[in-house]
């Protein structure tokens, strides 16, 4: 099931905090000054620390007893009723519960944590996935990740985005990246497949807000959106497709899935900005469809260190699915061969460093997307 963006989920880079209330009964007595109300507004009045409608899903799900009887919403009080409330466990809470579950840490010490997220990994809990989050597997393997906020979480991915993350460990250490992010000094870069021939490298510079006509998704808004950046540089043209590399600048919801789209570049197989219909040859197409997923990869990631205040950069090596798309792209396009293996690939682009990202040295700079 498909689910509303959140409105307070519009930048990749946002705070979430957990509200966790531990299980228990409590035993009340309705007070008279109270008599007249309905049980569910009476319970609000006397439980103020919860919502209206978790008090109402407790007694639609029968976990409030009126003098030892299954309670109505509706019901009238008189005033000295005995009642049994069974406080649930909220969404919340099972999302702070650690989970164990594989993850690829490329770095760590007693700062910072970075790893290189699979794809199809949920990367914090959200209505529909409350479990089986990379928030959950982070408590599991550093259990004092509970002590710090968003359990150092400080950056997102999107569930079918591949690549490189960085995660706090102390609470300074997070403050000092979100500073670091909110100063946009924190360099991501990311590979990936976009449709059709990508003409030059570029700057894409828009709004991104909610999509107006479909809440599910991000767009491209002339007002009321926030600043979005992103560099594009091509490294490879196929028939159909482009191998590019995207820097980013800000850090919105689904920025670089909306940049292509708008410049009418959509990533290959991306489920919601994608163009299932795109022109390319059987083979190719099935490739595509075999990915199950956009065709994005978080490949670089640099950071200032929290506590020695080093520089350091981190590369994850293209996924076997991208890197499979690639190969068939290459054969396709008659090149000399796919590039056999994980080392041609970091040979061949060896070259594409940071220091290639200054604005000025754009063969052209050009905005894809036009000014409004």
């Amino acid at each position: 099931m498909n689910h509303p963006i959140p409105d307070t989920d519009l930048d990749e880079d946002n705070d979430f905090s957990p509200a966790c209330q531990p299980a228990e009964t409590l035993r009340l007595s309705v007070p008279i000054d109270l008599a007249g109300l309905r049980l569910d507004a009476a319970l609000a009045k006397m439980l103020p620390d919860y919502s209206r409608s978790r008090i109402a899903s407790w007694i639609k799900d029968g976990e409030v007893l009126c003098n030892g009887q299954p309670a109505l919403p509706k019901a009238k009080l008189i005033g000295g009723e005995d009642l049994v409330v069974n406080i649930q466990p909220s969404h919340e809470t099972q999302a702070f519960t650690p989970e164990a579950m594989p993850l690829d840490i490329i770095f760590e010490d007693d700062s910072v944590l970075v790893l290189n997220k699979p794809a199809g990994l949920v990367v914090h809990p959200a209505a529909g996935n409350w479990t089986g989050t990379l928030l959950n597997g982070l408590l599991a393997h550093a259990p004092e990740l509970s002590q710090v906020p968003r359990a150092g979480i400080v950056h997102r991915l999107d569930k079918d985005t591949s690549g490189l993350m960085v995660v706090a460990k102390t609470l300074p250490a997070q403050n000092h990246l979100v500073q670091q992010l909110q100063s946009r000094s924190v360099k991501r870069i990311y590979r990936a497949i976009a449709d059709g021939i990508v003409p030059f490298d570029g700057k894409i510079e828009t709004q991104i807000g909610r999509d107006p006509h479909n809440r599910l998704k991000m767009a491209v808004v002339k007002f009321g959106g926030k600043e979005a950046i992103t560099h594009v540089k091509v490294l490879e043209r196929y028939q159909a497709h482009s191998y590019i590399e995207c820097s980013l600048e800000t850090g919105r919801t689904h920025q670089i899935r909306v940049h292509l789209r708008e410049a009418r570049h959509p990533l290959a197989g991306d489920p919601v900005y994608g163009n299932p219909r795109h022109p390319c040859s059987p083979e190719v197409k099935a490739e595509v469809k075999a990915l199950a997923r956009q065709a994005l990869h978080a490949y670089r990631l640099s950071f200032v260190h929290p506590k020695t205040n080093e520089t350091l950069s981190f590369e994850a090596p293209m996924p076997d699915d991208m890197y499979h798309l690639l190969s068939v792209l290459r054969l396709e396009s008659g090149m000399d061969s796919a590039l056999s293996h994980e080392q041609e690939w970091a040979e061949k682009f060896a070259g594409e460093d940071d220091d290639d990202w200054n604005e000025d040295d754009y063969d052209v700079d050009v905005v894809y997307v036009k000014d409004y």
